[in-house]
Parts: C-alpha cells; structure tokens; sequence
C-alpha cells in the first residue's frame, strides 16, 4: 500500500490550523481547479466525528466522486478521514497537529490502494502517487498562506470556534 508522508511547518495557531484542515469551505474554495464540491453529506462548515461529505469534481480528466467519513477525532491534535466510496480501493488520511516554535507543524499521513489489481500498482507507479503527492503539497500550500495571513478568517466562522 503506497503511503504519502508530508510534513508542513505553518506560523499560525493549531486550532486554526486544524480547524482549517477540516473546513469544507476551505475545501471548495481551493479546489476550484478541479472544480471539487461538496454535493452529500455534510456540505459546508467543520466536519467532525462519523460525519461523511461527498466530493464531486473532476481528476485526470474524469468527474469523479468521492465519499469520506471522519473515522477519529481529537480536536486540535489529531483526526484521519478514510474512503467510504469512490475510485480507490481504500485510503486513510491522517491528519497530525503539534505546536512547535511559536506555530503548527502538520503531518500528513496518506494511506491509498488503486483498484484494478495489478494494473493499479502500475497506476501507482506511474503517475498517481506522484500526482496525489502534487494535490496534497499543493493543499497545504494554500492552507499555509490561509493560516499565516489571516485568510482563514473568510471561511471560519466565528460559530465554529
């Protein structure tokens, strides 16, 4: 099973960095590219335990969506989100936060298997990893210039904290 490990240091508070982290406004506004949205479940604000939301948007040139449910939660440290239908197989994104010199460091943990045996381990190999890999960099990039600007203060509402 291919694993993604990231590792982002973003001068900014835990909680809000958290918090973004599992904003489905934030979501959807930098997913614009794919033009991702939330369609099922929960559809805006913070997800939290058992909750799932749905994800349509467009990937390697297909529309494709995707299911996922918030599987463990400990606000402001730590909460991972696994597939509960879409085109993998399986994943597990864990999500880890710490406080370390006066802002967060955030780790990603991806856990993912592409569908179609064989001929997912050559995806893999070929370009998913590496374009998951891009998708997620490119993610915290934009959570990063969000917590240290204050942008984040457009998509939480002050009802979420």
């Amino acid at each position: 099973m291919p694993v993604i490990r990231l590792k982002t240091y973003i001068k900014a508070e835990q909680k809000i960095v958290f918090d973004l982290s599992r904003s489905i406004d934030f979501q959807s506004e930098i997913n614009r590219s794919s033009d991702e949205r939330a369609v099922a479940g929960r559809t805006s604000g913070l997800i939290g335990l058992n909750e799932t939301v749905t994800w349509k948007g467009k990937h390697l040139g297909v529309v494709q969506s995707l299911t996922t449910r918030v599987t463990e939660f400990d606000r402001p440290n730590f909460f991972a989100d696994e597939m509960v239908k879409g085109a993998f197989k399986s994943f597990r994104h864990e999500h880890y936060f710490s406080t370390s010199n006066g802002g967060t460091i955030m780790k990603d943990v991806f856990k993912f298997q592409a569908p179609l045996g064989i001929l997912g381990e050559l995806a893999n190999k070929l370009f998913l990893r590496s374009y998951m890999t891009r998708f997620l960099k490119g993610r915290n990039k934009v959570l990063k210039d969000y917590a240290e600007s204050g942008k984040w203060r457009e998509v939480l509402k002050e009802s979420d904290w």
